[in-house]
């Protein structure tokens, strides 16, 4: 394979509302992206603020919840990457809106993470012009985990070698749920692996 096609696993940044989410519950979309980076299939990123806020939030609201939170740390092995600089974050300052995310926007761009995995719909998901200016991938968890199914699909069935006509069968199958099939056609017509 040459690097352009060679599969690499998938990387998600998670905001701390994503992190709260998949420790203190034991189901969901965050849970199952947690699952999916402690068998290796995934890499789940943050920076130095999401630990911070993520610790917060759960000795605020959870504290039972603490314990789970270090060793899912350490058995998902999530990559902890630095808070971006203030030079890093005011060159990004026309990327979103609301001055208190930035720091969590600029530290996903910076690290080269695929998606962007928030429950904060208001200040980046339902914000077109946020996508448009990082260049992210940005969803809640759910969207994160249909994203992530059709890229793994995509790179353990090799689909970027069969043709459309090849394709339509194999996306017909019915361990392939309707909307991962869907991203899977999106992901390949686009080219944006």
């Amino acid at each position: 394979m040459s690097p352009s096609t060679h599969p690499t696993r998938p990387d998600l940044f998670f905001d701390s509302s994503a992190l709260f989410a998949g420790v203190v519950s034991a189901v969901g979309a965050a849970r199952a992206l947690l699952l999916l980076a402690e068998a290796g299939a995934i890499r789940i990123t943050v920076s130095e603020q999401v630990i911070v806020e993520t610790e917060r939030a759960l000795a605020r609201k959870a504290l039972q919840a603490l314990s789970v939170f270090r060793e899912t740390l350490r058995a998902a092995n999530i990559r902890i990457v630095r808070d971006p600089s203030p030079a890093e974050v005011t060159a990004w300052r026309e990327a979103i809106a609301h001055e208190a995310d930035l720091p969590i926007l600029v530290a996903a761009i910076e690290a080269r993470t695929d998606f962007l995995v928030t429950l904060n719909r208001r200040h980046f998901v339902d914000d077109p012009e946020v996508r448009r200016r990082s260049s992210l991938r940005i969803g809640a968890p759910g969207e994160a985990l249909v994203w992530t199914r059709a890229r793994l699909y995509i790179d353990q069935l090799q689909l970027r070698a069969y043709t459309d006509d090849e394709l339509e069968p194999m996306l017909a199958d019915d361990q392939i749920d309707e909307a991962t099939a869907a991203t899977i056609r999106r992901l390949l017509a686009s080219g944006e692996l």
